[in-house]
């Protein structure tokens, strides 16, 4: 398969069904897997039910799930029909999730036991058939939704038993269909590979959710692209971890490997260190796609308190090759830790704090790391792991075109414009914020500021809208200011903007570790208090040691409480500057 001849998602089933039919396709953690050629005809199955219920090319069709192999399966049976595939986050609360409904017109939704309450209270005229995934059983019907609550007991034994009562459930609605006097015929539905394929609805980092449209080569060039920066094979497994509603995982965790006939191995609880390290354990995975929060979550409650117990580690710690050789030991336990397999560790979605890229050097790990958004499919770029460059993104996918906008012209630096057959087709209904998002020769506005050096390495300082210009026209990217910050001890997370012409710092501390530490919690208040200032304080002298004269900050502020994120676990920064706003009025 190459980039020429970039089939459709339907296609591309139909070849990995054919060539890798009696492999591992997908399971449970522990759990009997399905087989390519299984897994195909379940979704071939699905779109019939989907047919069943009037559902046609163009139709969209809702999923509202936590990442099960029915996930896939239903993402597929929708988008091999013809019909348009609406992911919904699970971390959309009820509202979010009603308007992505209303806003798409779905006509069906798949949604997982656990999360059906979010559409119980959901009218409309458009939404006539709501499917609960884990069993496929039709919660619209009164009988049915008494069979699901039964099937539920059953829900936990062997993905097999699953996979009989999901056989014999689409069975019975294929039957009830036929018998309403309408003769059956299995749909064969020509599909385009510029048809749209999914419309996936973005998080909201300024407050506002965008249905972007991403077509069958959109997202079938993205993951075969791909395939250049991780060389996937029938031999790999993946532990999946990220949610499927995200496009990377969807893309690269889900459509990638499927087309190159590997299994994907999900997990029946979210994913703890108590359930994702003895699934890793288990499956022994040689593929871990994965968020600078989960490594920086890894690095700093596991890696770091080791190496900074003592004066002595410490002080070690301060020396290059000693640092090196301790993080090279730390590299061997989490590789350890994640089965003992592990080829390649694709990062992506958000800034990578230099520290923990540090540590990801020295300790050997295979981590490469990406850039892209949900608008590209979202891979724009990246590197082998081989060949990964310290703080790069990586070099441009093939296929796809790059430039800089008004560059600055003694660093390089400006807006980061893309073209590719991964570009999405738009923005959902929204056809003025589409045309802002491209200029004139088709090129989209990424909202990044960046460089490319001599090599084609691809080099990142953050998003354009966050840039705080200085006081003498100095460009001050806050995301660099907060991985100095989140440096500090007991820092969580950090941002930093402007308020009344000054650089502010926001802090969020682990108050659990700060209280184990220190002993705040047997302090009166006052002193606890004192405590708190005392290393925010701290906090200050050692950021502003470490950047320039225009980037220091004059205060730092506790965040006492954590801040409100997206579904993808960005920080609402507008919240915060919006809040500082207000306080001034």
């Amino acid at each position: 398969m190459n980039l020429q001849d970039t089939p459709t998602l339907k296609n591309a089933l139909a070849l990995s069904a054919e060539k890798y039919r009696d492999r591992p396709a997908v399971c449970f953690v522990g759990e009997d897997p399905m087989t390519y050629g299984e897994f195909k005809k379940l979704v071939d199955d699905i779109s019939l039910l989907l047919h069943s219920r009037s559902i046609t090319k163009g139709d969209k069709v809702a999923i509202l799930s936590e990442n099960m192999p029915n996930w896939g399966a239903a993402y597929l049976a929708i988008t091999c029909m013809g019909a348009i595939a609406i992911p919904i986050l699970t971390e959309f609360h009820e509202g979010a999730v009603h308007h992505i409904l209303r806003h798409s017109e779905s006509k069906a939704i798949f949604v997982s036991e656990r999360l059906q309450h979010k559409v119980d209270e959901y009218e409309s005229d458009n939404l006539h058939t709501v499917i609960t995934l884990n069993d496929f059983s039709l919660s619209t019907n009164e009988g049915l939704r008494q069979t699901f609550k039964e099937g539920m007991v059953h829900a936990r034994k062997s993905f097999e038993q699953v996979k009989e009562q999901v056989k014999e459930r689409i069975s019975k609605e294929l039957e009830k269909y036929t018998d309403k006097g309408k003769e059956y015929v299995r749909p064969s539905t020509e599909i385009a590979v510029d048809d749209v394929a999914a419309i996936l609805y973005t998080s909201g980092t300024t407050g506002s959710s965008k249905g972007v449209i991403l077509t069958h080569r959109n997202i079938v060039f993205n993951a075969i692209a791909s395939a250049n920066i991780v060389d996937v094979n029938t031999e790999d497994r993946l532990v999946s971890v990220l949610p499927l509603a995200h496009t990377f995982e969807c893309t690269l965790g889900m459509v990638l490997p499927l087309i190159h006939g590997a299994s994907i191995h999900y997990l029946r609880k979210p994913p703890t260190p108590k359930t994702l390290l003895p699934a890793m354990a288990m499956v022994k995975p040689t593929m871990l796609l994965i968020v600078p929060l989960i490594i920086e979550k890894i690095f700093k409650n596991r890696v770091q308190p080791k190496l900074k117990g003592s004066g002595i580690m410490r002080s070690v710690m301060k020396f290059g090759a000693a640092r090196k050789k301790l993080y090279s030991v730390a590299g061997k336990k989490l590789m350890e830790a994640f089965g003992g397999q592990l080829r390649c560790m694709p990062i992506g979605g958000a800034f990578l704090a230099p520290e923990v890229e540090e540590f990801l050097v020295d300790s050997g790990l295979p981590y490469t790391v990406g850039y892209g958004m949900t608008e590209t499919s979202p891979l724009c770029t990246g590197e082998p792991a081989r060949s990964t460059r310290f703080r790069s993104v990586g070099r441009l996918l093939k296929g796809m075109e790059i430039k800089i906008d008004n560059p600055d012209p003694e660093t390089g630096e400006g807006e980061i414009l893309v073209k590719g057959p991964n570009v999405m087709q738009g923005y959902y209904k929204a056809p003025k914020v589409t045309e802002e998002v491209f200029t004139e020769d088709g090129f989209l506005r990424t909202g990044d500021l960046g460089y490319i050096d001599k090599d084609g390495y691809i080099f990142l300082r953050g998003r354009l809208k966050n840039v705080i210009i200085g006081p003498s026209g100095e460009n001050i990217y806050p995301e660099e200011v907060e991985s100095i910050i989140g440096e500090c001890d007991y820092v969580l997370e950090s941002i930093v903007y402007r308020a009344d012409g000054k650089l502010v710092a926001r802090v969020h501390l682990d108050y659990v570790k700060f209280d184990e530490e220190l002993g705040t919690g047997k302090m009166i208040e006052s002193k606890a208090r004192d405590a708190v200032h005392k290393h925010l304080d701290s906090i200050k002298k050692t950021v502003n040691g470490r950047v320039s004269s225009f980037a220091k900050i004059s205060k730092v502020i506790e965040q006492s409480e954590p801040f409100e994120k997206t579904p993808t676990q960005k920080i609402k920064r507008y919240l915060y500057i919006d809040m500082e706003e207000n306080q001034k009025r």
